[in-house]
This record gives C-alpha cells, structure tokens and sequence, in this order.
C-alpha cells in the first residue's frame, strides 16, 4: 500500500499534484531545484486551499492540515530515498526525463514505483536507461490542469508492470478523490488530450472559415456538446442518439470537416505575433492585467461547481 509520496517539480503541475494528496491526508516530500519557488510554492498553495474554503468545498480546518503534510526538498535523494511514490513534473524534455529516472533507479528503494505525468512522451523512451526489474515499476500517471480541481488521471496500463502494482497505484488515485482513465496503449496524448484536439481542430477550422465569432463558437460548444459531455459520455450520447444517426450524419459531414495534420494557421499566427491568451493579455479574446486573476477565479469557480455535482453522478 502507498503511503508516502514524492512529486518532483513545483511548477503548475506539480506543486497542485502535491497539494492535491496532501489535502486527502498523504505526507508529501515536494522537490525543486530553483530556489525563489520552493521558496514560495507553500504561499500558492495556501492561497489555493483559501479559495476552496470559499467556495465551501473543504473546512478551513484543512489548510493548515494539508500545508503540515508537505515538506519542501531541494535534495532529490533525501526526497525520495524512503516514499513508495515518486511522480515527475519536470519540463517535457526527454533527455531530462531520462536523466531523472536513471536517478531515481538509484536513489528510490526497491519497492518504490516511478511516474511521470507526460502525456506526450513515450514511457519506454523515457525510461530507457534504468533497470529491468524497475521498468516494471514505471509508469504515466497524467493530471490535467488545474490538478486540484480537475478530477481525471490517466493511468498507463502498457503491459510492462503487474496488475497488482497498477491497483495500487489505481487505489492511491480513487483515495485522492479521482476518476481514473486505465489506458492500455502508449500513443502520443493518450485518451483525453486526443479527445481534446479533435475537438479544437474543428473548432479553430470553423474561425478560419468565418462560419461564426470566437464568442459564438465557444457559446455553441458550452451550451451544446459539451453541456451533455459534462455528464454523459460521447459513446453514452451515441447509444442515446440512434448509432444509425450518428453513421449518416458522420458520412454527411467528416468528409467536409477538416483533416489537417498539423496546427491551424491561426494558430501560427497568433503565436507570431505574440498573441498568446491569458499569458500575454490578448489571444482569441482580451485579458486586461487587472482582470486576471478575477478571470482565474471565476473560471476556478466554475470547476469547484461541476466537481462538486459530480460527486452526486460518478461512479463508485
């Protein structure tokens, strides 16, 4: 049974990983390297925790609970020497990721399992350079962002560990309050990134064609597929429909939908001229700086309200 854990990384990823096990009762060894945000990474997350309290998802009790179970390290083996856990949330740098786990095969213990939260490298590539019996300990355990707020992880199932060791790793998550996605093929993105994509593709190829405004077309997705898709699947919605609806109306219209391999031109575009959304204060629509962060929380808001009506729907 896991009971103490290391995330490597406090960056956007990592430090919400690490305040999501600490807020389920889990001690948490957090690793970083730069100074100023391990410094800084336990403010963040007490701000966080605050915002729940707010919003009324967890007692104020909790805070302090949750900031005493996390202990910074900028030590990798004096962080990982003794947990049965150890997830990466580094830079998505192959060689990196390699270099990392040649490490943690050497400073873990035997029994300890390794992960990363990639969903675009290969697992075998990036733990190419430890141990066979390790490999068989090693795995990808993908957390979207925000990690405290959104309830999915995607568990890699590849076939080089036991069952047993992927249920451990599966109870761990499920105690942490997630809903776990056991995926069993190693493909770039997995299952819910891919997902993702398909519908962002049509959605940049509808303004490339003018067909509506960006307020429009996020308008028609919120309201439309994505008001079922918060609480029915897409394989539920096409049981419902008719699958010989959804075959006609898929020979009516995939031929005309766009099938581009690589980035929309928009896409390019914007980059270019450093049109980059929130980050930079402009992308498909405008974030003045002192609206930000009330931006941030409002969209933080929202998420607390559909996770906390998920609970009444999700499966046990």
């Amino acid at each position: 049974m896991i009971k103490t854990i290391a995330v490597l990384g406090a960056g956007t990823m990592g430090h919400a990983i690490a305040e999501t096990f600490a807020m389920n009762g889990y001690p948490v060894n957090l690793y970083e390297t730069y100074e100023p945000m391990r410094n800084s990474v336990k403010g963040v997350i007490e701000e966080e925790l605050k915002f729940l309290v707010e919003n009324d998802f967890i007692p104020e009790k909790n805070i302090q609970e949750s900031l005493d179970r996390i202990t910074m390290f900028s030590d990798l083996k004096e962080a990982v020497c003794d947990v049965d856990y150890v997830i990466e949330a580094t830079p998505e740098k192959i060689e990196l990721k390699q270099e990392l786990f040649a490490q943690l095969d050497e400073l873990c213990k035997p029994s300890a399992i390794l992960a990363s939260n990639t969903s675009s490298l290969a697992l075998m590539e990036m733990v190419s350079n430890i141990s066979e019996e390790r490999k068989k300990r090693t795995m990808v355990c993908h957390w979207y962002n925000p990690a405290h707020l959104m309830p999915i992880a995607e568990l890699s199932f590849f076939g080089n560990m036991d069952e047993d060791i992927f249920k451990e790793v599966e109870e761990l998550y499920q105690k942490a309050g997630k809903q776990t996605v056991k995926v069993l093929k190693d493909v770039p993105g997995l299952v819910a990134n891919r997902i993702q994509q398909g519908v962002a593709r049509e959605v940049f190829s509808l303004i490339e064609e003018g067909v509506a405004s960006p307020k429009d077309i996020d308008k028609a997705l919120k309201f439309g597929p994505a008001f079922r898709y918060a609480t029915t699947g897409q394989l539920e919605v096409a049981d419902m429909g008719g699958l010989d609806i959804w075959c006609t109306v898929g020979d009516n219209l995939l031929s005309v939908m766009d099938n581009r391999k690589e980035a929309n031109p928009i896409l390019r575009e914007k980059v270019k001229e450093g049109r980059l959304g929130m980050k930079s204060g402009e992308g498909f629509f405008n974030y003045p700086a002192d609206k930000i962060n009330e931006i941030k929380n409002e969209f933080n808001k929202k998420l607390i309200i559909q996770l906390k009506t998920s609970q009444n729907y999700i499966e046990k």
